[in-house]
């Protein structure tokens, strides 16, 4: 039994020495750089830097001091390639201060160079331009002279950076006026891009322009796709502020599209951002391998007699868990990568969702904006006529014409609130207000439409609500207009309640609950989850019997839900619907009565006023004016801000009508220009107000009032007549 115990030691020692010499050939620093190269030619950046700290490894257990060097500025030049520059600075540091003990290098002069440019990517100028003298001053050394327009190119990104735009135009025209190679390309591209910049960041758009296509024309040679998606962002940036939107938008998506194939590829390159916890994963296992064998030699030698039979066993079972534990870590591994690629997924598909809301949302307001002015025209035109006195034959086509124009200036309306809605540039106002003022007023406006369909219309409030609340009106009755509206559309002959009750009174606190109650047509039960989406009407039928948008509802429950509430639905078919929600409100204080103001004669206090229109769309000009000669008044019309600004200061008008949006200088740059030298003539804002404009920053550059386009008459004339 012993000798067979002999036998299986010495043969167990015998494969061991084989498994050692097996491993000490393929030990080595040559055989782990290889490998490193491999994983990143099939961009496996993580594998790429397990590697090349295993050839550090060897390096410092063989006293290997510049092989330790180099395979750390490889190190550092992975995390470099990834753009991971906070690890790449750390590496790149070993890297130097293992070179201070050795001769000059070109790698060593390398491993400044990158240093530096890791520095300027991290905004750290002053380390940045010690970096590149130091790696100058090593090229010089070691006589290697094509380097310098490398070093000059980065040069000049920091004197950029620091503002000093004269030196650095000076080093990027001297790389520009080079000759052509193919070794210079990419920094020749490079230069041109940053002169680029630096002649748009003063407005020069045209210079800018000429040296971005210059670039963009040696990019195609070198196709570096980084360089050509800043290019083409550039491009698109000059092209908007030259208000040439359709190249600005071209260049934006040739640069969104590579931009995102960009993103691809990058994301191929990650997992190496876990590389220190997979460090330090490794050294626990050291560690705890180091404790296992520490035990294994204590028992040892306390059972030296079984010593054979337990090595035997001790064998086995860390043969078998070694086995579970590699399973178990293929396992462990695979489930992890197929995490990792679910996560990359949702996050592209995440971002291409916001995109395409953003994309969505800024087009629905760029059209609702653009739509604005043709339909000013539209419906002035329409009110001219009407006003000229028409022949009975031609009243049914302009009515009509007149009623399309207001449909339509709703529908953009409507459009525009639900963007304002879900941008989150929506105000809610505090002030106060009699409710049932107002919902007697909302009646009085909806009567017509209740006598046209034959409905008895009723208004139910509850006296112990009280007289006067603080809260948003405005949006409250956007709410209460758009239910009630639906409400008598949808009913015929039949009966429309608005129903209001005080649920909650406590101190300056009160909870009021709403209801517009209707015996019409109802809603089918497979539609009462989606009626409240945009576009909505129940069916294609419903839409063409009794028109509309299909966005009131929505507007309504986004409206509840900013002030408040919750929107809740009842409906059967053919026997009616019922819309109902609670808000809740501050009491105010009783209001003192208010006397009545006699409201000015506004054909009297226009008469042979004088005013200047700043409009330079030419059917707008001729709508305006007609409008306003009507009433008596005399027009100067000028199309641009520049001229205006110089005619106002020989001549003397009762008011100005400025168009925000003008060629040249918009209206609002004119309008400050005029407040530098008249103070008093009041100046009113013609503006189709989009998603991003504001009617208060309207006002801030000295503006009096906003008239929104289309202009409603009654509104347009009103209000000049208050500043007039």
């Amino acid at each position: 039994m012993r000798s067979f115990f002999l036998f299986f030691i010495l043969v167990s020692s015998f494969l061991y020495s084989q498994k050692k010499t097996s491993f000490q050939e393929i030990d080595s620093i040559s055989y782990y750089s290889n490998l490193s190269n491999s994983s990143i030619k099939e961009n496996k950046y993580k594998v790429a830097i397990e590697y090349t700290q295993k050839s550090i490894n060897f390096s410092k257990k063989n006293n290997q001091i510049e092989s330790e060097a180099n395979e750390t500025f490889r190190l550092g030049k992975i995390y470099f390639d990834v753009k991971k520059y906070d690890y790449a600075l750390k590496y790149f540091n070993n890297s130097v201060f293992l070179f201070k003990n050795l001769n000059p290098s070109p790698t060593y002069a390398s491993a400044y160079y990158y240093l530096g440019i890791c520095h300027i990517k991290k905004r750290s100028l002053a380390d940045a331009e010690i970096c590149l003298d130091e790696a100058q001053s090593l090229y010089d050394a070691l006589e290697i002279t094509n380097t310098a327009d490398y070093i000059n190119l980065q040069r000049g990104i920091i004197y950029k950076l620091k503002d000093d735009n004269e030196l650095a135009s000076t080093l990027f025209s001297t790389l520009i006026a080079k000759p052509d190679s193919p070794s210079i390309l990419d920094l020749k591209a490079e230069a041109l891009y940053q002169i680029g910049s630096i002649e748009m960041d003063q407005n020069r758009n045209n210079l800018a322009l000429t040296y971005f296509n210059k670039a963009l024309d040696i990019n195609s040679k070198n196709k570096n796709l980084e360089q050509k998606s800043a290019i083409l962002l550039a491009l698109s940036t000059v092209y908007e502020k030259m208000l040439d939107k359709n190249s600005a938008y071209t260049y934006l998506k040739q640069h969104t599209n590579l931009k995102e194939s960009i993103s691809i590829s990058d994301n191929e390159k990650l997992g190496v951002d876990d590389y220190e916890a997979f460090k330090n994963s490794e050294r626990l296992k050291e560690i705890t391998q180091l404790n296992i064998e520490k035990k294994q030699q204590e028992k040892a030698s306390k059972f030296s007699k079984l010593i054979s039979i337990l090595a035997i066993a001790l064998i086995s079972i860390l043969s078998l868990l070694s086995l579970s534990l590699y399973k178990n870590n293929i396992i462990r591994t695979q489930s992890n990568l197929l995490l990792e690629e679910k996560n990359r997924e949702l996050i592209i598909a995440k971002e291409k969702a916001e995109k395409a809301s953003n994309a969505r949302s800024e087009f629905l307001s760029t059209v609702s904006h653009e739509l604005r002015t043709p339909l000013n025209a539209i419906n002035g035109i329409a009110h001219l006529l009407l006003e000229d006195k028409p022949k009975k034959s031609q009243m049914d086509y302009l009515e009509s014409l007149k009623f399309s124009g207001n449909y339509l200036t709703t529908f953009i309306n409507d459009i525009l609130e639900i963007q304002k809605i879900d941008a989150t540039k929506v105000e809610i106002e505090n002030i106060d207000f009699n409710l049932k003022q107002l919902l007697e007023n909302i009646q009085n406006s909806l009567k017509e439409l209740a006598t046209t369909n034959n409905n008895n219309f009723t208004l139910e409030i509850d006296p112990e609500i009280p007289e006067n609340l603080i809260g948003d009106p405005t949006k409250l009755s956007q709410i209460m207009i758009n239910l009630i509206n639906n409400a008598l559309k949808f009913t015929h002959n039949g009966k429309v309640a608005v129903i209001t009750k005080c649920i909650l009174s406590e101190d300056s606190k009160t909870a009021i609950y709403f209801e517009v109650k209707d015996s019409g047509i109802g809603i089918p039960e497979d539609k009462l989850a989606t009626i409240f989406d945009s576009f909505s009407q129940g069916s294609v039928g419903i839409n063409r019997k009794y028109g509309g948008t299909g966005l009131g509802l929505t507007i309504v429950k986004k409206l509840v839900k900013i002030l408040g509430g919750e929107i809740q639905l009842k409906s059967i078919v053919e026997k009616g619907s019922s819309f109902s929600f609670e808000l809740p409100f501050k009491i105010g204080e009783k209001p003192t009565p208010k006397k009545k103001k006699s409201k000015p004669n506004v054909d009297s206090a226009l008469k042979d006023k004088k005013i200047l229109i700043v409009e330079d769309n030419k059917i707008n000009q001729m709508v305006s004016k007609k409008m306003l000669e009507n009433k008596g008044i005399i027009c100067k019309i000028i199309d641009n801000g520049e001229e205006a600004i110089e005619f106002v200061k020989t001549n003397k008008f009762d008011m100005i009508l400025m168009d925000v949006h003008l060629p040249g200088i918009n209206g609002t740059i004119a309008t400050q220009h005029i407040r530098k030298f008249d103070t008093t003539t009041p100046i009113i804002a013609l503006t189709a107000i989009s998603l991003n404009e504001n009617r208060d920053v309207l006002l801030s550059f000295g503006m009096n009032d906003v008239l929104t386009k289309p202009f409603v008459p009654d509104e347009f004339y009103s209000t000049i007549a208050k500043y007039i």
